[in-house]
């Protein structure tokens, strides 16, 4: 078994990520270290908040490679922030702080130190400043990688949407052959690679019961050529299906993976079926890149209900892969 330490950023300080952090420590004993980046000023503003009595144990960077790390301390690599309350508003004053965090941990997977990484939510509109259309976008650039894909993971059921954080009226015009033939492979290649299996793919179709009453109709004329090519490759692939019947009981078990178009067509019945239990995988990178499958959510900031079981679910699955 592979326990090599997890990299761990913990991302926007206004969140609700330390708090499930704390509370994912608690659940059970992990085998792989872990290495916690962020503000040492935060994470003891935190600590008290919550009451959490846990050794902080501070790392060098020069040093990583002398440790015999475990979980009985908090393993951190400080990243200075200056933050006076233990929760403000998200703005972007934290943003410097942020890349900075991000900067430490791609220096440490870079150096082959580890290939297990996690990070904590962060704001889109303050941090990314439409620069990027999320997380995904933003780690696959630091690491040149072109193909790319979000997927949802549950092991009865994942997703994963052909366009990400776009807006609706910018999707038609984004789903091409080569982007639905690009994040098929990745699918193919992550199950195969992790799983052994070659995964039964259902596609959606855009359109509602894949019917328009536009002149053009991407079902007909993306869609199913592309389905129908990759059926001829060897994919475990068929589609275009019905958005609004494919995750009913008896259609969902037929698949592994539901690819959809766009991010709410897929991302809203996958949080209906199975809530907290589903981790984001950033698929084409060099590296297991995993997100607990939630924001910041600063509407329930440090009222200690917030559920950690997304990231024991990341934590849990890089420890078997």
């Amino acid at each position: 078994m592979n326990y090599k330490p997890i990299i761990i950023v913990a991302g926007e300080p206004n969140s609700v990520f330390l708090e499930i952090f704390f509370k994912a420590l608690k659940y059970k004993k992990y085998k792989s270290p872990m290495i916690l980046i962020c503000s040492l000023k935060i994470l003891n503003l935190q600590m008290e908040k919550f009451k959490i009595k846990k050794k902080i144990n501070l790392l060098e960077i020069s040093k990583l490679k002398s440790y015999n790390l475990n979980n009985k301390s908090i393993n951190l690599i400080n990243v200075n922030f200056n933050q006076k309350k233990v929760f403000e508003k998200i703005s972007n004053t934290s943003n410097r702080y942020i890349q900075n965090c991000f900067e430490v941990a791609f220096d440490l997977i870079k150096n082959q130190y580890s290939n297990k990484f996690i990070n904590g939510p962060i704001s889109k509109k303050s941090f990314l400043n439409k620069k990027f259309l999320g997380i995904t976008e933003f780690i696959a650039k630091k690491f040149s990688t072109k193909k790319n894909a979000m997927l949802i993971y549950n092991k009865e059921l994942s997703v994963c949407p052909v366009t990400t954080h776009l807006p609706l009226k910018f999707v038609s015009n984004s789903i091409k052959k080569k982007v639905i033939h690009e994040k098929i492979d990745l699918i193919n290649r992550f199950y195969k690679k992790n799983f052994n299996i070659k995964p039964r793919i259902g596609v959606l179709g855009l359109n509602p019961h894949c019917e328009t009453i536009d002149k053009f109709n991407e079902d007909e004329k993306i869609i199913k050529p592309i389905i129908q090519y990759l059926k001829r490759s060897r994919y475990n692939v068929s589609g275009p299906l019905s958005a609004d019947t494919a995750f009913l009981k008896n259609n969902r078990k037929n698949f592994d993976v539901i690819l959809g178009m766009y991010h709410d067509q897929v991302l809203t019945p996958i949080k209906t079926l199975f809530e907290y239990d589903a981790i984001n995988i950033t698929l084409g990178l060099p590296f297991t890149r995993i997100s607990p499958d939630h924001g910041p959510n600063q509407k329930m900031l440090g009222e200690n209900i917030s559920n950690p079981l997304s990231l024991i679910k990341a934590i849990s699955f890089l420890e078997k892969n």
